[in-house]
C-alpha cells in the first residue's frame, strides 16, 4: 500500500447520493457518507496515518496490478497478477435512484481467484467525522460493528474477522474459481445490520449494478468519433449527481491539491451553478433529458429561495440539497496529501460575487427548452426579478470565474456573461410571451457589448482580456463563441484565439491564466487546466480549426488516467493535480466532442 497513491491512481464508484475512491491497489481511501458533502470515513488520501482507509487486497511481492471498469459501468475491477495466481477485486455501490436520501450506504467488494491460489488481506480502519470522533467496535466472527457518536457503520465477511484495537482485518485465501466478500454499510446510529452476506447475493447485486448503468448509458444519442470517452464522462456526471434533489457536485473529494505541497486545496464536494448550468447542454447533447431537467428544476428553485449576502438573488454555490450554508474550517489535524496543507472543509468562496454565474443560468434555462418550458408563471417571476437585480448590478467589479482571492476587478468573463444573461432572458419572453421589462434588459445588453469591446479588448495583445484596462490573457473566455456573444470566426475571435496560443497554451495543454501577470491572492502555481484545454478544443472547432482541435483533443485522451477520469489539473510531468474527478472537465469533454464531431461530420466529401 503506498502512502499516497497518486491522484490519477484511482476509480470512482458511487451510488447516486455519495461516492469513493479505490485506488490500484485495492485500497478505498477516500469515502463520505451519507452524502458527498459529509464529513469522511475514509481519507487516508489527505492523512495517510490517520484519515482512515479500506485495504482489501492481495500481498505479495512479485505482483503487478491492473485496474479497469467493467464496459458501460460503475463498477470497478482491480485484478492482481503473480507467479502463484492471479486474482480480481470488484468493487460497486448499490444505487439509490429514489427522490428520498438513504440512510444506509454500501461498499461492496467482490473477491476472486482467477485461477491458482491468491490470499487476500483485509484491513478496515474507519476514521469517523473527518478523523475526530472515537468509535467503539464489536467483532463477532464474520461481522463487526463500529459505533461513532453519530455513524453506525457495519463491516460482513464470508471469511473471519479479528479484532486489532479499534480496526478489524482478516484474511482469505481462495483457489482458482473461489469468491469471497466484504460488505462496509454505513448507516443511522443504532441502525441494524443489513442481511447476511453470501456469495450468490453479492454477485446478482453485481449483475444488478451493471445492468443498471448499461441500460442507463444505452440511452445516449451520441454514436460520434470517440464514444467510449464520452459515455465515460457521461457516467461520471451521472455519479457525481446527488439523485435526490438532481444537483451535481464539482468533484468527489476535498482537499487534494493544485500544487503538491501548495496551499491551494479546496473542498469541491458542492454544486455550482456554473458548473451545473453547463452541464445541461451537455447533458442535452447526449440526450439524457430528465437529469438536465432536474437540475434547471433545482436552479429555479434556487432562484425563488434565496438571496446571497449582499442582496444577490443567487450564490455561487450551495450543499447538494441547497443549503446556501458552506462555513469554511481547516482541519489541523489532517498533514494533507503528500503535506499539502491547509485541509479545508466547507468553502469560503460561497460569499463570492461573482456576476458570471447569471449569464450561467440563463444560458441553462434557455438550452432547455428542448425539454418543455420548466417554469410556471411563479418560475418566470423569479427569474425576471434576478435580471431586473442584474440590470441595476452588472456593472461593478467582482471575483471572477476562477474565485481569487486577490480583490475584486471589472472581469471581461463576467460582463460577457451578463449580456447572455439578457440575451437569453429576452428570448425566453419572446418565445413563450412572458412579462418582462424588456426595454431595461435590452438597453442592459447593448451597453455590456459597448463596454466590453472598448475596454475588455487589448490593441497590445489584439484580443479580449481577463479584466478591463489590462493586458492579461484568460482562457475563461474560450467560452464566448458558444455563448454568442462574437461570431467564432470573425478577425477579432480569431486574433483572440492567437493571443491565447501564444501565451496560454503549452504542448496543447491551456492555462487558466498567469498568476504572476495577474495575482491571485494565492502562493504558488498551478498546472495546465483540463477544462480550458477542451474549452479550447470547441472554440478552435467553432473557429474553423478542425485539425488543429482534432489534434488537441486527442493528445488531450493521452492524459486521462488508466480508466478514463480526469482530476482538475495536469502538472509539469503530466501528473493529475486537483479533486477528483471533476465534473466541469468531463462536461467540457463531452462539449469538445460534440462539437468537433459535429463539425467533421458537416466537412464535404
Amino acid at each position: 500500500m503506498d502512502r499516497y497513491p497518486a491522484i490519477e491512481d484511482h476509480g470512482l464508484i458511487g451510488d447516486l447520493q455519495t461516492a469513493a475512491l479505490v485506488s490500484s491497489q485495492g485500497v478505498i481511501d477516500w469515502f463520505a457518507a451519507p452524502r458527498f458533502d459529509s464529513p469522511s470515513v475514509f481519507a487516508s488520501l489527505l492523512d495517510h496515518d490517520g484519515g482512515g482507509y479500506f485495504l482489501l487486497a492481495p500481498d505479495h511481492p512479485q505482483g503487478t496490478w491492473r485496474q479497469l471498469y467493467y464496459p458501460d459501468t460503475a463498477v470497478v475491477v482491480t485484478r492482481f497478477m503473480s507467479p502463484d495466481g492471479v486474482g480480481e477485486i470488484a468493487d460497486h455501490m448499490p444505487v439509490h435512484q429514489g427522490l428520498t436520501p438513504s440512510d444506509r450506504h454500501s461498499l461492496v467488494r467482490v473477491v476472486r481467484a482467477v485461477r491458482g491460489t491468491v490470499r487476500f488481506d483485509l484491513e478496515c480502519r474507519p476514521r469517523f467525522d473527518y478523523a475526530r470522533a472515537v468509535h467503539e467496535l464489536d467483532v463477532r466472527g464474520d461481522t463487526a460493528e463500529f459505533r461513532a457518536p453519530h455513524t453506525t457503520a457495519h463491516l460482513q465477511c464470508t471469511f473471519p474477522l479479528e479484532r486489532d484495537g479499534q480496526d478489524v482485518t482478516g484474511t482469505v485465501t481462495l483457489n482458482g474459481g473461489e469468491s469471497a466478500v466484504a460488505v462496509f454499510t454505513v448507516c443511522e446510529p443504532g441502525g441494524q445490520p443489513p442481511q447476511p452476506t453470501t456469495v450468490e447475493r453479492a454477485d446478482e447485486q453485481l449483475q444488478a449494478v451493471g445492468d443498471f448503468w448499461q441500460r442507463w448509458v444505452r440511452t445516449s444519442r451520441y454514436h460520434g468519433r470517440w464514444q467510449d470517452m464520452v459515455h465515460r464522462s457521461a457516467i461520471t456526471l451521472k455519479l457525481l449527481t446527488y439523485a435526490p434533489s438532481g444537483a451535481p457536485v464539482a468533484a468527489a473529494t476535498m482537499g487534494l491539491p493544485e500544487q503538491v505541497g501548495g496551499e491551494r486545496n479546496w473542498d469541491y464536494r458542492y454544486t455550482w451553478v456554473r458548473d451545473g448550468a453547463l452541464s445541461v447542454r451537455a447533458l442535452l447533447d447526449l440526450g439524457f433529458v430528465d437529469e438536465a431537467t432536474r437540475f434547471t428544476q433545482w436552479l429555479g428553485e434556487r432562484m425563488k429561495a434565496h438571496e446571497g449576502p449582499d442582496g444577490e438573488p443567487l450564490q455561487i454555490m450551495y450543499r447538494v440539497d441547497g443549503d446556501p450554508h458552506l462555513t469554511e474550517e481547516i482541519l489541523d489535524h489532517f498533514e494533507g496529501y503528500r503535506g499539502s496543507s491547509p485541509v479545508r472543509v466547507g468553502n469560503a468562496a460561497s460569499d463570492q460575487l461573482q456576476l458570471d454565474i447569471y449569464g450561467e443560468a440563463l444560458y441553462a434555462i434557455a438550452e432547455g427548452r428542448e425539454v418543455g418550458q420548466q417554469a410556471g408563471y411563479h418560475g418566470w417571476k423569479g427569474l425576471a426579478r434576478t435580471l431586473d437585480w442584474l440590470a441595476d448590478s452588472w456593472d461593478r467589479p467582482d471575483e471572477g470565474i476562477w474565485e481569487t482571492r486577490g480583490g475584486r476587478k471589472d472581469f471581461t468573463y463576467s460582463r460577457v456573461m451578463c449580456w447572455a444573461a439578457f440575451d437569453r432572458g429576452l428570448r425566453l419572453a419572446h418565445e413563450f410571451s412572458r412579462p418582462a421589462d424588456t426595454q431595461l434588459w435590452t438597453k442592459a445588453r447593448d451597453d455590456i457589448l459597448e463596454q466590453v469591446m472598448t475596454r475588455g479588448w487589448s490593441d497590445k495583445e489584439q484580443a479580449l482580456v481577463q479584466h478591463y484596462d489590462g493586458h492579461v490573457l484568460d482562457a475563461s473566455l474560450l467560452l464566448v463563441p458558444r455563448v454568442g456573444f462574437i461570431a467564432p470566426k470573425s478577425p477579432g475571435w480569431l486574433s483572440t484565439l492567437d493571443a491565447m496560443d501564444r501565451v496560454l497554451v503549452s504542448d496543447s495543454l491551456v492555462y487558466r491564466y498567469d498568476p504572476e501577470a495577474s495575482p491571485d491572492g494565492l502562493r504558488g502555481s498551478e498546472g495546465t487546466f483540463s477544462l480550458c484545454t477542451f474549452l479550447y478544443v470547441d472554440a478552435l472547432a467553432r473557429s474553423g480549426r478542425l485539425e488543429q482541435a482534432r489534434y488537441t483533443f486527442e493528445k488531450m485522451h493521452t492524459y486521462a488516467n488508466h480508466v478514463g477520469l480526469f482530476a482538475e489539473e495536469i502538472g509539469p510531468s503530466g501528473e493529475q493535480l486537483g479533486n477528483f474527478p471533476q465534473a466541469f472537465t468531463h462536461l467540457s469533454l463531452i462539449m469538445a466532442a460534440t462539437t468537433l464531431n459535429d463539425a467533421l461530420d458537416a466537412i464535404p466529401h
